[in-house]
């Protein structure tokens, strides 16, 4: 018999904290922007970020077992049994700043490339005849191949094909994200990598990424911008994992006090493999352990109810599957983190960057291919993973959006 999580009377306070998006107010602009007011959030968190650390701690927030029941009858509540699917669509891989943890840290060896429009539009088209209509458009942030408007390009040549498009690129000002946005994309996705101010700034050692505040404000800038969708997340591994969660926590609650417009999704990617592991030695101190992943899906899910939860294919298929209906509502799958990874676009032009700057090859082979952001870990197909969530009594939800709904708004 399983235990309740906890007395009756507590359950419902921990409802009553739980963020309800129906309940905030009209916006106003905020005051403060989240990065003024992080430091004293975590010296004095708010009463949420005080159930989040209770529910966090084994010993005072009951038994994952639990935890994990509540927060899927939450998620059917509010999302049914669906799961959104959705790819990856690496456009470059060059990069000018300095991320020691990062595959496409400028200063690492590997093999670069950034398609071209026509051929963004090849690999677009065939995650299309996968069946995705959801795809993120992923680029380093480097402004001599990532040029002004090639995003747009990007954006203009897919869209009719593909109606929900999001984009993971370094941060922008406002008029750029407006501009973004009035090409097509709905969605920008942005993570913060680590919350530890003293982290970041050893781990980024060069480019315009090292402003660690100026990353921090990236969200709310999007939401000035016209987004409609938001993703947020820290990589679990670079610090303490639960001053990360914590600090996410705090993130989401303000972001839904002042972005409420927006669709909100949270992420909690894992460190993985990647092509630049020589200038960054894991801290296995500092890894999020499986247990303690699920118990952050569930604690999310039941404090923001609405929030959508990214799983993507950085975590091994058996967790996947085990926790795709526990409060999970959106999945990668088939996912390639190297531009041309589906059809080998871009392999044409490979070449090498000396703190940033172009090198051609020595020598081709004809089989190199560009340099991957990381190694994935579930590596079944989009077929395998729709297949998987129906077993579960899960809809895989290849569409959710089409530009004709606002035909006649």
């Amino acid at each position: 018999m399983i235990r309740p999580m906890c007395p009756p009377h507590e359950l419902l306070q921990f409802r009553k904290t739980a963020f309800d998006v129906g309940a905030v107010r009209p916006h106003v602009p905020p005051a403060m922007a989240f990065a003024e007011i992080f430091p004293d959030l975590l010296e004095q968190p708010t009463p949420l970020m005080r159930r989040f650390a209770r529910l966090l701690d084994e010993t005072h927030g009951g038994p994952l077992e639990n935890l994990a029941r509540l927060s899927q009858q939450t998620t059917r509540r509010h999302f049914g049994r669906t799961m959104r699917l959705f790819a990856p669509l690496y456009v470059s891989n060059e990069c000018v700043n300095n991320c020691s943890y990062c595959g496409f840290s400028r200063d690492a060896g590997i093999l670069r490339t950034t398609l071209t429009v026509e051929q963004v539009v090849r690999e677009a088209r065939h995650l299309h005849g996968l069946g995705f209509r959801n795809i993120l458009l992923v680029a380093g942030e480097h402004p001599k191949f990532i040029t002004d408007g090639y995003l747009q390009d990007c954006l203009d040549a897919v869209k009719s094909f593909i109606p929900t498009l999001a984009i993971e690129v370094g941060p922008m000002e406002d008029e750029q994200y407006t501009e973004i946005v009035a090409h097509g994309a709905e969605g920008l996705v942005v993570y913060q990598e680590t919350y530890a101010r003293d982290v970041y700034q050893t781990l980024h050692t060069a480019g315009p990424k090292r402003d660690f505040d100026w990353r921090l404000d990236c969200p709310e800038r999007a939401y000035a911008g016209g987004f409609r969708r938001i993703g947020i997340g820290a990589l679990f591994g670079l610090a303490d994992w639960k001053t990360e969660a914590l600090s996410l926590c705090a993130h989401l609650e303000y972001l839904y006090k002042h972005c409420w417009k927006a669709q909100l999704t949270v992420s909690f990617p894992r460190m993985r493999p990647y092509a630049g592991n020589y200038e960054y030695t894991p801290d296995s101190r500092l890894f999020l352990p499986d247990r303690s992943f699920v118990r952050l899906i569930a604690i999310f899910r039941i404090l923001f109810p609405q929030v959508g939860i990214v799983v993507s294919t950085r975590e091994p298929a058996p967790l996947r599957d085990a926790i795709a209906s526990l409060g999970v509502t959106h999945m990668s799958a088939g996912a390639r983190t190297e531009p041309g990874g589906y059809t080998g676009a871009g392999s044409d032009d490979l070449h090498l960057t000396v703190k940033g700057r172009r090198v051609e090859l020595e020598h081709k082979s004809g089989a190199e291919k560009a340099t991957e952001q990381f190694k994935i870990h579930d590596t079944r197909s989009a077929v395998e993973i729709a297949a998987m969530l129906r077993a579960q009594g899960l809809d895989p939800v290849w569409k959710d959006w089409d530009q004709a709904l606002l035909a006649h708004a």
